[in-house]
Order: C-alpha cells, then sequence, then structure tokens
C-alpha cells in the first residue's frame, strides 16, 4: 500500500484501535526506556560484579559485549519477524523475553551464567525499539509524527543519561542484582498495559495472513550473514582496545569474518526475492542520508555518555553516583526540548533542525577544549547540558523524516535498519573514543617528561619545593623525595588523561560539522495538514 492510500485510509494501519494515539505513544515509551537503560546502568557496576562473582574486569566487560552483540543480531532481522509473526505479538514476545532474562541476570550466580543471560536479555531488548517507531509511523500521520516521537525519543535520549547516575546509586548503596531486577515492574507494567491499549492493524495482519497463505521463504542465509557479520563487527569495536586492536589474532579473525560476511550479506540480500534485510532501503537518498546521520548522532550521545564519567571517576576520585550525576542536568534539559523539537518538526523542515543540532553539537563539543585542572562538578555537567540542547533537533527530526516516502508495508525493516545505525553509532563512538583517549594520553604523557630532567632548574626546584612542603607534614627526608617524584608523576599523567579528553572534543567537533553538509540533502517532508486522499 502506497503512502497516499495510507493517509487516506490511516486506521488500516493505526494501532491505537479505539483508544487515543497519544496514549500509544506513552505506553510503548516505557519498554523503551527500560531496555535503553539498561545498555548503560551497568557500566558503573562492571567492578562490583566482577568482584562478587570471582571475575576480573577483563572478563567482566563481556557482560556488556555480549548484551550489545545479540542486540545487533537481532535488530536487522526484528523487522521481518515483526511482520511474520505480526507487530504486537513480536513486541509483547520481545518484552517478555527482556523481563524473564532481567531477573535470571539478577539471580545469576557466575560469570558464564549472567553472560548467558545477557545474550538472551540482548534478544529480547534489539526488537522492542524497531517495533515501537514502526507503530509510531503508522499510527500518526506525517505532520504528527515529530510530536509522537519526540515522546519516544525522551525515554530513547534520557534514559542513557541517568542509566550511568541510577547504576552508580545502586551500586554505592544496594546491591548489583537490583541493576537487573529494576527492570522487572516495568517489563510487566508494560505488558499489561501494551496488552490492553494495543491492537494489531487491520492492514498489516491482512499482509500477515497472505504471507503466510503464500508460503512463508525463510532467508537462512540472510539470516546467517546478517548475525556473523554484526556479531563479530560488535566484538571487533567492544574488545578491539582491550586486545590492542590488530595486533592481536583474536580481532583480526573476528574482523576479517565480519568484513566478509557483510560483503556477502548485501550481495546475497539484494538478490534475494525475500530478504531478511532490506538492504536498498540504503540506498534510497532520504533513508540512505538519515541512516548515515543517525550513525553520528549514536557516536557522539553514547561516546560522550561514557566518557565523561569515565574521566571524572579515573582523575579526580568522584564516585560512581557522583560522575553519573554529572549527566543529569543534560537529561532534564531533554525533558523540556523534546516537546519543543516535536513542535518544530510539524512546522520545520527536518534539514534545517539538523542542521541546528548538529551546530550546537559542534559547539558544544568545543566547551571542553576548554578544560583545565581546576575541573568541577557544575563544569562538567555544563558539557552533556548543551550537547543535550541539540540532541532532540538531531533525534527526532531524523526519525521521523526516515519515514517520507516509504510504503507502510516497509516501515518495519525501515526502522530495524534505523536502530542499527544508532547503536552502531554508539559502538563506533565508544570504541574511537576509548582509542583516541589512549593513543593520545600516550602521546601526551611522552611529550611532557621530554621536558623533565634531572638537570633541569625547573625540576630541581619543583623536587625541592614539594620534598620540603612533605617534611613539614611529617616525612622524613628520604619518604618525602619519594612522595614529591610519586606527586609529579601522578600529575602528569593526569594532565596527560585532560590533554587527551580534549582532543576527543575536537574529533566529535569537527565530526559534527562535516557531516552538517548531509542536513541539506534531507527531502521536504509533508507539514501541516495531511497530504489529501486521491480522488
Amino acid at each position: 500500500m502506497t503512502a497516499a492510500v495510507a493517509a487516506s485510509q490511516p486506521n488500516l494501519y493505526s494501532s491505537a484501535g479505539k483508544h487515543n494515539p497519544w496514549l500509544i505513544a506513552v505506553v510503548l515509551s516505557i519498554a523503551t526506556f527500560m531496555e535503553v537503560l539498561d545498555i548503560t546502568i551497568a557500566n558503573v557496576a562492571l567492578r562490583n560484579i566482577a568482584g562478587s562473582l570471582a571475575a576480573s574486569f577483563d572478563q567482566s566487560t563481556w557482560i556488556l559485549t555480549s548484551y550489545l552483540i545479540a542486540n545487533a543480531v537481532i535488530l536487522p532481522l526484528s523487522g521481518w519477524l515483526a511482520t511474520i509473526i505480526g507487530r504486537k505479538r513480536f513486541y509483547m514476545g520481545c518484552v517478555a523475553t527482556f523481563t524473564l532474562a532481567s531477573f535470571l541476570c539478577g539471580m545469576a550466580w557466575n560469570l558464564s551464567s549472567l553472560i548467558v543471560f545477557r545474550i538472551l536479555q540482548g534478544l529480547g531488548g534489539g526488537g522492542l525499539a524497531s517495533s515501537e517507531q514502526a507503530i509510531l509511523a503508522d499510527t500518526f500521520p506525517p505532520e504528527k509524527r515529530g510530536q509522537a516521537f519526540a515522546i519516544y525519543g525522551v525515554a530513547v535520549v534520557v534514559a542513557p543519561t541517568i542509566g550511568p547516575t541510577l547504576g552508580g546509586w545502586i551500586t554505592d548503596n544496594a546491591s548489583w542484582h537490583w541493576v537487573f531486577f529494576i527492570n522487572i515492574p516495568m517489563g510487566l507494567l508494560s505488558l499489561l498495559l501494551v496488552n490492553w491499549l494495543v491492537q494489531e492493524p487491520v492492514a498489516t495482519e491482512r499482509e500477515r495472513q497472505k504471507l503466510l497463505s503464500q508460503g512463508t521463504r525463510i532467508d537462512y542465509l540472510g539470516f546467517v550473514l546478517v548475525a556473523l557479520g554484526l556479531g563479530c563487527l560488535e566484538v571487533v569495536l567492544d574488545e578491539g582496545e582491550r586486545n590492542d586492536w590488530f595486533s592481536s589474532s583474536f580481532i583480526v579473525t573476528f574482523a576479517i569474518i565480519s568484513a566478509v560476511s557483510l560483503v556477502a550479506m548485501v550481495l546475497w540480500e539484494l538478490r534475494c526475492r525475500a530478504p531478511v534485510v532490506d538492504i536498498r532501503l540504503l540506498g534510497e537518498r532520504q533513508f540512505g542520508t538519515c541512516f548515515l546521520l543517525m550513525l553520528v548522532v549514536g557516536a557522539i550521545l553514547i561516546g560522550t555518555t561514557q566518557l565523561v564519567p569515565q574521566l571524572l571517576q579515573t582523575q579526580f576520585g568522584y564516585t560512581a553516583t557522583l560522575a553519573g550525576l554529572a549527566l543529569s542536568p543534560g537529561g532534564a534539559i531533554m525533558i523540556v526540548m523534546m516537546p519543543v523539537a516535536g513542535l518544530l518538526s510539524g512546522k520545520v523542515q527536518p534539514r534545517w533542525l539538523v542542521a541546528l543540532g548538529l551546530v550546537i553539537t559542534a559547539f558544544a563539543m568545543w566547551y571542553p577544549t576548554r578544560l583545565d585542572g581546576q575541573i568541577t562538578l557544575v563544569w562538567a555537567a555544563g558539557i552533556r547540558l548543551l550537547l543535550s540542547l541539540g540532541l532532540p533537533f538531531l533525534f527526532l527530526p531524523l526519525t521521523a523524516a526516515s519515514y517520507t516516502g516509504l510504503d507502510q508495508s516497509r516501515t518495519s525493516q525501515a526502522s530495524a535498519l534505523f536502530n542499527v545505525a544508532r547503536n552502531l553509532g554508539g559502538s563506533f563512538g565508544v570504541a574511537a573514543t576509548q582509542t583516541l583517549m589512549q593513543q593520545r594520553e600516550q602521546f601526551h604523557h611522552t611529550r611532557l617528561i621530554e621536558h623533565i630532567t634531572p638537570t633541569a632548574p625547573n625540576f630541581q626546584n619543583a623536587l625541592s619545593d614539594l620534598t620540603a612542603y612533605f617534611v613539614a607534614h611529617g616525612s622524613t627526608a628520604a619518604v618525602a623525595g619519594h612522595q614529591a617524584i610519586a606527586w609529579m608523576a601522578n600529575t602528569i599523567d593526569r594532565q596527560a588523561a585532560l590533554l587527551s579528553f580534549i582532543d576527543v572534543s575536537w574529533v566529535f567537533m569537527v565530526t559534527a560539522i562535516v557531516v552538517l553538509p548531509l542536513a541539506l540533502v534531507l527531502r521536504p517532508i509533508p507539514l501541516g495538514k495531511s497530504p489529501a486522499a486521491p480522488s
């Protein structure tokens, strides 16, 4: 069915039934919030989990990696699965799987069991966002999609912001098990409300029955290639830094498998009559541009979410809770800005809103380049606050614009690929951030110690002053000398880390500026009234 015909018969594809569509948008946001929150909430609890399960910190990182791998594998397949199973059934199955897996994660008895349950959790969570966005895109006409996605967007953008704060508070004041148990009441509430309020659209059910009656052709090869390609790519991105990237045979092997699988997947899916992933969507100007821009948005959003708390904890001794609180003002700003961006999206073309969002993002990434050693919590919170002003003008217009011109039958596939962009962008952002931080920190450390030699007058004066300081505070002359050298070494390490943080901020700023012309490529979308029905 074409978009014009769908506009003339909106109830055929609507999941609202007799209920208010805005209520459906709120209900769908519950599971979204739960799933996106889980991506970041466990980050700050890793050390506690590792200690409790008698595992090293490096081993515990597979708690995050396993979830992201499963998420990456199921996301591109979710559009096809929703078509075969039915959107409501598939969505409720995902919520139920995620909720059950959260309970099992909280009950895990060792690291192996926790990783297995996290894989199950990732499989359930991976299908949520794409189903929700497809339901919203078909339930609301183009001129109201921006406002609908604003409600949904609050969950998607705010959850990663409060995740570290909530995870830190739970870690500091309770048990790490509650990082997972917190999902259970939200999951049960979501299941109850979705079962009561959300309807299976008439048109999608007809298409599903017609497809089943003709005999469902399962693209097994496409399924395997997608799973291998994205799964191995996620391993490379998440484990590359810890394994020294391509110096490791482990990373090289997974990178080769990923590259070969993805190339083969593209070639196969373009020829397959019933592809599990509609690759042709990426070749369309509107959707392809939105896909690329969402990669960048995901990289900046998730990359900075991890970067700021990491800096505060490692260099300034902040607790997990305080480090997470540095992101909280940004969440509050986004709650305010999302409705504003939603209203503007019904009056202003996406290209201009996205361009505005990228300009604000570039300015927000320039702000940390003024960093010095006297950083405060308020200053750190300002980084996220500025970024949060621009994110709604990126997320909402891109989401709404990505469905422009698409037939209703393709919205599930489009939604799945669009969410792949966000998640892959986040993985690219985290991997690039950690690699750049390490490389630039080593570079700055080398440059700083070049100026420190035992015969340098400045070094001798500093050593003498520091030794006298520690002697005055009760140390012997011999111990004070060692303390003075240790203090200078620690200062150099901190300065190198701060300089590397500035370098990463510059990279994010330049990236936002470089992709800005892509925003102007976006085509206009219908604004104001719904398009007239064909005569």
